[in-house]
């Protein structure tokens, strides 16, 4: 398995949740297993979310699509602030 780890500040989460759901489809499309959104707690303006794929070739070509069509257009993501920092994860052991 292989999960996508994405970090980023957001001006509001209500409308970067709205944007978030808009890609379900293009999500499911994808390969995504299961997400997690989680927020710190002491900052309510930022979030981590991990996609799970069934291996890191799945993960990569969905970080590609979010580098190229979500991130790329201020309106396909309307709450971001600032670049995403993303990385690929393989389980071990």
């Amino acid at each position: 398995m292989a999960t996508l780890l994405i970090q980023h500040r957001i001006s509001d989460y209500d409308t970067w949740r709205a944007a978030f759901d808009h890609f379900d489809e293009a999500r499911t499309a994808a390969g995504v297993r299961a997400h997690r959104i989680r927020r710190p707690v002491d900052d309510e303006r930022y979030v981590v979310i991990d996609l799970d794929f069934d291996d890191a070739a799945q993960a990569a070509g969905f970080l590609t699509f979010l580098r190229s069509v979500v991130w790329a257009n201020p309106a396909n993501s309307p709450a971001l602030d600032g670049e995403p920092t993303a990385r690929v994860l393989e389980t071990t052991g």
